[in-house]
Formats: C-alpha cells, sequence, structure tokens
C-alpha cells in the first residue's frame, strides 16, 4: 500500500511514545515503506539512531553510492527519515551510520521486512501490504474458543530440516553447495505450504511451532541469534510466501506457533550490535551463549520489540509465541558463576526487575490486543505464577513449558527394568505441581541433540523394547494432564540426533516396518486424543484429574483417572512401564458398570504383541484402590490401555417369593 510520504513521518507524539516503549506499532512507520511525494513513487526510510553524525541509505537503486541519499534527523529522538524515489520491491539496501567518532557502520535495517539471501546480509525492500488472506473462518472460530479447553498437541518443526530436495552427500563427501538464487536443497514456503501442512493434517496434530523464523546469519544457531526480527528468512522464500504458508496451515486447521527470541540478539556486525558505535540495543553479553542481552531499560528497545511481538501476531496471523529462554531474562546472573561478577537489584536479589516488567507488559499487550493469542514460556526454574496475571504478581503467560516433567520422564525412561520400582517417584511426582501452572509437556528438539541421543536409543532393551518404551512415553505424554510437544522425528523413532543440515530420515518409516508402525501409531495416539474431550477439556486444571493407583512401584503400573466435562467422557487410563504382562490384574474403577478397552498401545498394528481385553468387561463389587468397584484385566508389557464405562450393569431380576409364605399371607 502506497502512502503519502508526509504520513510517514514521525510526529511529536511517535517520537514520545517510543522513548517511552509505548509505541507498539513502531514498525509501521520506521523502517522502509512504500510512499509517493509530489506525484513521484518512492520508498519512505527511518530509523532510530541517536549521538551520530549522519545516516545514508546506500543501496542498488543509487549505485551504493554513499553520499546520495543522507536522512534528516529529527529535533529530537535520535530518527533519521527522508524519502528516496525510483526504489523497487527486491531491492538491496543497508544504512550507513557515521558515528560520533567518524566510524563508519554498514547496517541492516533493524525494521527490515526482507533480507539479502545468507551468506549475503543486506536488506531488502519488501512491500508486505496486499496479500489477501483465506484464513477468516479459522480466525472468526479462534476468538470465540478457548483455547485452554481446546486440543493443544504440537509438532515442532525447524524449516531447514524437516525434509530437503537432497539430503544426501555430494561425491566428494561435502555438502552441497547453496545455489546463488537461495533455493539450495531447502524446500520453499510454498512448498512446504502443501508438503509439511498435509503431513501434520495427515499425522492428526493440532499446531505447528516453527523455531525462529527471524533472519540469521548462521544456521547451526538453528535461528536463535537473530538479526532481522522485522524479516522472515530468506532461505525459504519471501514475506508473502510465509503468510502463504501460515494462511494454508490455518485453512487445513492447524495453528501456527513461532519461537521468539527477546532475551538477546546476533553480535554480527551488521545487525543491531553497536548501531550508533557505541551499546544502543545492547547492555550486557550472555555469558553462555555470546550474544547480547536487550537494554531493557531503554524505552526505545522496549517498543523495538514489544512491536516486533505485535507484527508476527497481526502482520502473519500467528496464533501464539513461545518466549524463547525466559529464564535468561528473569536472572541477572544467569551462567555467571564468578561471584566478583554478580550483579544484584537495589533490593540485593538477583530478580532483573527490567526484565521482567517487560515480560509482563509484552503478556498484558497481547492480552490486550489480541486475547485469544497463546503466550507461551520456556522457563525452566522454580519462579513463582509463570502463567498468572500480572495484576495478582504473575508473569502472564498462558502456558508454560514443564522442563521439570521431562526431565524426570526421561531420567525414569532411561532406566533399565529392574531399576524402573526405585525410580517410581519420577513418573508420579509431577502431579503433585501439575496444575500450579498450565503446562506444556515439551520432548522438544533440545532432547535429541548435543549427545542426549535421540529419544528410542534412549529406552533399555532390545529393538522391540525400545520401540515398546518409545510408544509408552508417547502415551504417557499424552494421557497426563497438560498440553503436548514434539519435535520432529520422534514420530518415527528416528535413532540418529537431529542434525540442523540434513533432513528427517523419513525413509525410515517408508523401508522398515517398526519405523512405520511407530508413525501409525503416533498418528492413531493423536487421532485419539482429539477425539476425547476428556484429555483437553480440563487438562490444566485438578477436576481433570484423579489417581486409582500411584504407588504400585513394584509391578511399576500407575492407573488413573482423566475426567472431561460431562461424566460419560471419563476415561479409565492404565500404564505398564515393566516388561512383564499381567493376567487377570484387578483394579479399581470410578462407578460400577460395562468397561470397553478403547484403546491400547499393544496392539500389533503398533508393532506390539497383542495383548488385549476384547469385549465387554463388567465391574465387580469388589473393592480395590480405596473405591467400591474393581474390574479384571489383562495388561500387555509396557505398554498404555485407555478403558470407558459404555453402560450400567444390567438389572439383576427380583428374586421369586416362596408359594408357601404367599399362601400363609393369603390366610393371615
Amino acid at each position: 500500500m502506497v502512502s503519502n510520504d508526509a504520513s510517514l513521518q514521525l510526529s511529536p507524539d511517535d517520537l514520545f511514545l517510543f522513548a517511552k516503549g509505548d509505541w507498539f506499532r513502531s514498525y509501521e512507520k520506521l523502517g522502509a515503506h512504500p510512499a509517493e511525494k509530489d506525484g513521484v513513487a518512492g520508498y519512505h526510510f527511518a530509523v532510530w539512531a541517536p549521538d551520530v553524525r549522519s545516516v545514508h541509505v546506500i543501496g542498488v537503486f543509487n549505485g551504493w553510492d554513499e553520499q546520495a541519499n543522507p536522512l534528516t534527523c529529527s529535533a529530537t529522538g535520535g530518527v533519521w527519515e527522508g524519502f528516496i524515489p525510483n526504489v523497487s520491491e527486491g531491492d538491496r539496501y543497508k544504512l550507513l551510520i557515521e558515528t560520533a567518532q567518524g566510524e563508519k557502520l554498514y547496517k541492516a535495517d533493524p525494521y527490515g521486512y526482507w533480507a539479502e539471501m545468507v551468506p549475503g546480509n543486506a536488506s531488502r525492500i519488501f512491500d508486505i501490504s496486499g496479500y489477501e488472506w483465506g484464513d477468516g473462518e479459522w480466525m472468526a472460530a479462534r476468538k470465540r474458543t478457548n483455547h485452554r479447553e481446546r486440543p493443544l498437541n504440537i509438532f515442532e518443526v525447524h524449516l531447514g530440516s524437516w525434509k530437503r530436495h537432497d539430503d544426501g552427500l555430494v561425491g566428494n563427501g561435502s555438502w552441497p553447495e547453496r545455489p546463488e538464487d537461495g533455493t539450495g536443497s531447502y524446500l520453499t514456503y510454498d512448498e512446504l505450504s502443501h508438503e509439511l501442512v498435509a503431513y501434520v493434517k495427515r499425522m492428526g496434530y493440532s499446531h505447528i511451532e516453527l523455531m525462529p523464523v527471524m533472519e540469521h546469519p548462521f544456521d547451526g544457531s538453528w535461528g536463535y541469534q537473530i538479526v532481522g526480527y522485522f524479516a522472515p528468512t530468506a532461505r525459504f522464500g519471501d514475506p508473502k510466501q510465509f503468510k502463504h504458508f501460515v494462511d494454508a496451515c490455518h485453512q487445513s486447521g492447524i495453528g501456527v506457533i513461532l519461537d521468539w527470541v527477546p532475551g538477546g540478539f546476533c553480535p554480527d556486525a551488521h545487525g543491531l550490535a553497536r548501531f550508533n558505535g557505541n551499546k544502543l540495543y545492547e547492555n550486557f553479553v550472555h555469558p553462555t551463549w555470546g550474544t547480547l542481552k536487550f537494554d531493557m531499560g531503554r524505552g526505545e528497545v522496549r517498543s523495538f520489540l514489544i512491536s516486533n511481538l505485535l507484527y508476527w501476531v497481526e502482520e502473519y496471523h500467528a496464533d501464539g509465541v513461545r518466549m524463547d529462554g525466559v529464564t535468561s531474562m528473569l536472572y541477572l546472573n544467569f551462567g555467571i558463576d564468578e561471584p566478583s561478577q554478580k550483579r544484584f537489584n537495589s533490593r540485593g536479589t538477583e530478580e532483573d526487575d527490567e526484565s521482567v516488567a517487560f515480560v509482563r507488559k509484552c503478556n498484558a499487550t497481547i492480552g490486550t490486543y489480541h486475547p485469544d493469542v497463546m503466550m507461551i514460556a520456556e522457563e525452566s526454574t522454580a519462579w513463582p505464577l509463570v502463567t498468572y496475571p500480572p495484576e495478582v504478581g504473575g508473569l502472564g503467560f498462558n502456558y508454560k513449558w514443564d522442563m521439570g516433567w521431562m526431565n524426570d520422564t526421561l531420567h525414569y525412561m532411561q532406566a533399565d527394568f529392574p531399576f524402573r520400582p526405585g525410580a517410581h517417584g519420577l513418573l508420579t511426582f509431577s502431579i503433585m505441581y501439575a496444575f500450579n501452572e498450565n503446562f506444556v509437556l515439551p520432548l522438544s528438539h533440545d532432547e535429541v541433540v548435543h549427545g542426549k541421543c535421540s529419544l528410542i536409543t534412549r529406552q533399555p532393551g532390545d529393538n522391540w523394547r525400545q520401540f515398546a518404551g518409545l510408544r509408552a512415553l508417547a502415551f504417557y505424554q499424552m494421557t497426563h494432564p497438560g498440553g503436548k510437544l514434539n519435535f520432529m522425528g520422534n514420530e518415527i523413532g528416528q535413532f540418529i540426533e537431529w542434525r540442523y543440515y540434513e533432513g528427517i530420515e523419513y525413509f525410515l518409516a517408508d523401508r522398515f516396518e517398526t519405523h512405520g508402525k511407530h508413525r501409525r501409531y503416533i498418528a492413531a495416539l493423536n487421532r485419539f486424543y482429539n477425539e476425547n474431550p476428556a484429555f483437553w477439556e480440563l487438562a490444566y486444571s485438578t477436576e481433570g484429574y484423579e489417581w486409582i493407583d500411584a504407588d504400585n512401584n513394584t509391578q511399576s503400573v500407575l492407573t488413573y483417572i482423566r475426567h472431561g466435562k460431562h461424566k460419560k467422557d471419563d476415561l479409565v487410563i492404565l500404564l505398564n512401564m515393566d516388561i512383564n504382562a499381567h493376567e487377570n490384574f484387578r483394579m479399581g474403577v470410578p462407578k460400577s458398570g460395562i468397561y470397553e478397552e478403547i484403546f491400547n498401545s499393544d496392539d500389533p498394528a503398533f508393532g506390539g504383541s497383542g495383548v488385549a481385553n476384547v469385549g465387554r468387561i463388567e465391574s465387580e463389587d469388589v473393592p480395590w484402590n480405596g473405591r467400591e468397584d474393581s474390574i479384571v484385566v489383562r495388561v500387555p508389557p509396557l505398554a498404555g490401555l485407555v478403558f470407558k464405562r459404555t453402560a450400567a450393569l444390567p438389572k439383576k431380576p427380583a428374586a421369586k417369593k416362596s408359594t408357601a409364605k404367599a399362601t400363609a399371607k393369603t390366610k393371615k
């Protein structure tokens, strides 16, 4: 959309709100925007660069002439802006900043909507307006729906390595060169709109979560060291093609969650680092990652980041945002071990008050403008009230990754079977705090890299037991309270760790029966989850969960109930984490009646041994597990079962009175 150049010039109110940290849509004027001045088409450029001598825009439209297009600084605020004619979409450009010391800095546009394909690092002109969305029905339904009462089963994806055109080595043993046109072996946004969306829909996931798609210079950072916060990476196409990808997800009934990294940014020279020759966007170096921490004390930095958050929600229709590295923001001394380097707030404690206030403001802003959008925290400590409103002292997120559940569960799954009775508490402890926050249970990319092994290779035993253990792990995750998240490759039982430079080994599921059956199992488990409200209607409430027996550590068996809003939806769960099967296993049930087995992870179609409960199971009035009624079932090895009450017990016929007694009564 072309605007009059005068309407894009920053007003005193804009500059005031920007400096205060309250200009939540600063991207509408800062950056490069199509404009018209005196009947001539061009672009309006604006950039925040205080305390510098000059700012020039250089690019292909002026032959990279360093003097051709100077910008003018506003009276206050340090914002430089100006109009440049004859600029075309796709043109590469940079900002040449001359510092107060006379140093020349060649910077990408902090608000650039598109970027040059790596290893290039210029910004590119792009008009993001004008895309015709086709997801109106999805967006309207999202507003009407409480996402905490709907399925939340997330497929986590790294777009550069879900699939590739060429996942193999070239003849000399090296990886293929990336062609200059940027296509390389990557699937494009348009290709992903067909292939990835169709796959996720077929597998039955409710959402795709994308590891950061914002422009980043190094593939090996997985997107977590960002340079272009407003630019979808050019590795897969242009911004409108990325919009098409999100649109395709929505039209297929799939939500999109984006990872977002406000805790720190890439230190590369063409980015935000030393933007005016001094620390401007940053204040400290992350001791763990080497990234630069944003200076949350600057209003302009807060405006930049909150605008960026709203930008992805409004311009790209994101359904959720997972804030990465929240822990590193909350604590002043995150990653600092040397006592002499530690910092403390005015109270003498380690909370980073400025960052805490920023996090709350992010969540409050989304809550105000888009209450139907999910805000998710990757927070790994016991910081209280993460998913509580700011007005009661909370951080304001909707959900928090349950890192404790992940750690305990994977430690348990790695234990060999003779040692599992002693580790039983690792499975049951999570219920002690499961409803303190709104948790998502993550089996993410972080669990299948850096020598941690893939999920299946953590399982003890032979090949059959490893796959059975992987099925049991997925069953436990799915039937446990909370949302679910799995990284790509978990669904096929890939043996090798994730490698960002090659695609997931999907050929395994096509060529080998064990991997193919495991994918069939995950798809069936996902569908089963979607079809049963007891798994998600009350997933974050104590009303949604009830133990039957948490203490059967000798047999490594757990039994529990998942409740829906309606009694008819209640499900009885049995999980056997041992390799021994059991005949005539008695378990308590919540109510007398006819029960049926409606899901069994030991089904031969999934690679199981076929120990099942066929037909109707009548409860007996035999007290068990502290309940008045119980059922007797077969328990398969290393597997999970789901039972449902389908009918009441048939009424027993009334006892007939004897003829002699009846005659006696008649005479009387």
